[in-house]
């Protein structure tokens, strides 16, 4: 894609950098209001049967999902056009997914600006390491890689890890505002859930805010992963690198399911919203279906999207993910090439 090309396609997407009032306070009661019903609804069924409590919890993720996904427009400043606006829905919202907005705002405006880049990892993105990089690195990071890596971490321990540790403290380097912003969310979260507990008990508090917390945070790191995951991804040094490519190659486009896609506020149209992060959530899919070039953005589906659960490390050389088995076979093939030349190279100097 030429320069004038890249430079058209970001004009033809921008029309849609458009903040509509209604939408947004229409996104906000269509979301908070079913979360706050179904969360009291799950609790009142505990007395019922915990399946049904498990069933309404695992809903009520969906809309936590959907609250994230305002959150983060917020982040953005393009849910609402001011930016004041913004940072209290964002800082309310934030508190519901438990998400500082000021550090959430930073890392991730670090991660659109240096998305693919494989000079410019390790600020809001998930840990990869290249082919070469993996066999150079000692044993004790190999093993740590392999263990973040892992699916059963990764979406296991992973909502723990992130989003109850990481995100309750502040990053280094973070400025006094941003440190402000991460005080206030976790006084808020203390605040709130000890009055939850206070009101309804510790034991029916965990049965209900658990799976609710798990379920949700599995699935925000998913639409993360795979996002940027996938087979035939683009990551490239600095030299070679390119904002346009990186968004549109560099993300996929998850062509989910009508009910999930409005769960997940459309960010299965990750490729329009990286190409132009202004674009608010409701005018992703719009942007996409008007732009063409766009439709050539590489598609996963929920079937299609499980197989980036095998890729690991990045092949700089062929441009795509492989796994650990992979891998290895490779290092075996070369191992056994150099084997053969050994023997074969004293046999000819005899002849």
């Amino acid at each position: 894609m030429t320069e004038a090309k890249q430079v058209n396609l970001r004009k033809k997407v921008a029309p849609f950098e458009k903040t509509e009032m209604k939408s947004s306070v229409r996104q906000l009661i269509n979301t908070l209001g079913p979360l706050v019903v179904l969360w009291y609804g799950a609790y009142l069924s505990l007395s019922v049967s915990y399946w049904l409590t498990l069933a309404l919890a695992i809903v009520t993720s969906g809309f936590v999902i959907r609250t994230f996904i305002i959150f983060h427009d917020c982040t953005h400043q393009s849910f609402f056009k001011n930016k004041l606006t913004n940072k209290i829905v964002g800082t309310i919202t934030g508190i519901v997914a438990l998400v500082p907005y000021e550090q959430w705002k930073y890392t991730h405006s670090m991660h659109h600006a240096t998305s693919s880049n494989l000079d410019k990892r390790g600020t809001g993105d998930m840990w990869l390491l290249t082919i070469d990089e993996y066999l150079e690195a000692s044993k004790m990071r190999r093993l740590a890689y392999r263990f973040y890596r892992n699916p059963l971490v990764m979406f296991g321990l992973g909502p723990i890890s992130v989003f109850l540790f990481q995100y309750r403290f502040n990053r280094k380097g973070a400025k006094r505002k941003e440190r402000i912003n991460t005080y206030v969310v976790n006084i808020s979260l203390v605040v709130i859930y000890s009055l939850l507990i206070w009101a309804i008990g510790w034991q029916a508090f965990v049965l209900v805010q658990g799976p609710v917390f798990f379920v949700s945070g599995c699935l925000g790191i998913w639409l993360f992963y795979v996002q940027h995951q996938f087979e035939d991804s683009y990551f490239e040094n600095e030299e070679d690198w390119d904002y346009v490519k990186a968004a549109v190659d560099g993300s996929s486009y998850y062509k989910l399911p009508k009910v999930l896609q409005w769960f997940t506020g459309n960010i299965g149209f990750h490729h329009v919203h990286h190409l132009s992060p202004k674009v608010p959530n409701y005018h992703l899919e719009e942007a996409h279906n008007a732009t063409p070039p766009l439709h050539h953005a590489t598609t996963i589906t929920l079937s299609t999207s499980l197989k980036s659960l095998n890729f690991r490390l990045w092949d700089e050389k062929n441009k795509t993910f492989i796994g650990f088995g992979e891998m290895k076979r490779r290092v075996r093939n070369v191992n056994s090439l150099a084997d053969t030349l050994k023997v074969t190279q004293p046999n000819l100097q005899k002849k």
